[in-house]
């Protein structure tokens, strides 16, 4: 018996149903494949009969103005190699805060290969000077000196401490009379734990941060920091302009230590990305370079035995680290600071200086540049001819 031919429309169907199958398994096969179609771009036609893979390349685009090709990345600098540290390396101790970790991460690049330098860190992320319950720093500090027997001491901290402050039994609002003169008091016995030991002193300034409110409890923080430190013979380090723009507003952007345009700080507004911590670290190289003499160079055979000498580079002869760029105040308000820097019940220790101090304590907003947009002034009027020599000029601006 012979075989039975199928019709001539089931053999249509049974074609169509084959290549409908083909179709759904190829796009499976492209489903279950896409983490390595990722790196390599393949045509349906590669995937199914196989075929030259495709190179993925680095996307570019045409400068403006220009017909030549340039990589949307930031160049880097590729991180120093950590050098072996000498037996009798200068200790470096930083303590602080969150803001004194990540100072403490930039300035073991900074010193990565110096061998005559070691930083140690030993910092609680949320701690400050106000919660004393929490961890109380002028009383652990003499303990870890001990422990770590440094050459210099360095802090940070403050950025935790917009809190109600216990003062004889009542609880005082941020930046009050009474809360600044306890806020100072701490500060002071902090300072006096470190410097009673010999030890030199830096005190790093706090940065701007996204929210207007917190910003002016920083700078209102930093006063108080300065006028304790500088008083004891320790130095006080303002970072302050490297973390705001030209016009003394936060910005999370702003030029590294390199002059490149990198993020500086977290979308939060408030931590550090890794150019940031380096550049924080960047401000204190200068002056702890200048105290720690030849330990900080790279390449050192060997170390002296003889200690530091104690700090005594008066604050007027810091050496003026070149100002960049800094990181526009906005976002949610948080607590106790609904007011500028000078409110009542704060005392200002001195006159404002940089444009964002000006802006922030007193309003005052930079004077506007010739041919800028906020530049209102009108030119003077043409001198009209055969008008008399001897007519007095005149000139009109628009008042501001």
């Amino acid at each position: 018996m012979g075989h039975r031919r199928l019709p001539k429309k089931s053999g249509i169907r049974l074609t169509i149903a084959l290549f409908a199958a083909l179709i759904a398994f190829a796009q499976l096969l492209v489903m279950y494949s896409a983490p390595a179609l990722a790196q390599e771009r393949r045509t349906l036609f590669d995937v199914l009969f196989g075929g030259k893979k495709i190179e993925r390349t680095e996307r570019t685009a045409p400068t403006r103005n220009s017909g030549t090709q340039r990589t949307s990345n930031v160049v880097r600098v590729p991180e120093p190699e950590a050098v072996d540290k000498q037996e009798n390396a200068r200790v470096i101790l930083v303590v602080g805060d969150f803001l004194a970790d990540g100072l403490a991460e930039g300035l073991v690049t900074a010193y990565a290969q110096s061998p005559g330098i070691r930083i140690v860190s030993i910092t609680s992320g949320s701690s400050g000077l106000v919660r004393d319950d929490y961890y109380d720093w002028p009383a652990a500090i003499g303990p870890i000196i001990e422990e770590q027997k440094p050459s210099l001491v360095i802090v940070m901290v403050g950025s935790n401490d917009r809190q109600q402050l216990l003062v004889e039994g009542s609880r005082e609002k941020v930046r009050s009379a009474k809360w600044t003169e306890e806020y100072g008091a701490r500060a002071g016995r902090l300072v006096k734990e470190i410097r009673d030991r010999g030890l030199p002193l830096f005190w790093v300034g706090l940065p701007s941060f996204k929210s207007s409110s917190m910003s002016n409890d920083m700078l209102a923080f930093n006063d108080v920091f300065r006028g304790v430190v500088e008083g004891a013979g320790g130095q006080f380090i303002d970072i302050w302009d490297g973390f705001v723009d030209e016009n003394g507003a936060f910005s999370s952007v702003g030029p590294d230590m390199n002059g490149q345009r990198v993020r500086l700080r977290g979308s939060d507004g408030i931590n550090l990305t890794r150019d940031g911590k380096r550049k924080v670290a960047f401000y204190v190289e200068r002056p702890l370079n200048r105290l720690l003499g030849s330990a900080a160079g790279a390449g050192v055979a060997s170390l002296g035995l003889e200690p530091l000498t104690p700090l005594d580079i008066a604050p007027e002869e810091i050496p003026e680290i070149t100002r960049t760029s800094p990181v526009a105040l906005g976002g949610a308000e948080l607590d106790g600071g609904d007011s500028l820097l000078g409110a009542a019940g704060t005392q200002l220790r001195r006159e404002p200086r940089t444009p964002g101090e000006k802006l922030s304590m007193e309003g005052i907003a930079p004077p506007p540049r010739e041919g800028r947009a906020d530049n209102f002034s009108a030119p003077p009027y043409a001198a009209v001819p055969g008008a008399p020599t001897d007519a007095t000029e005149t000139t009109t601006s628009i008042n501001r």
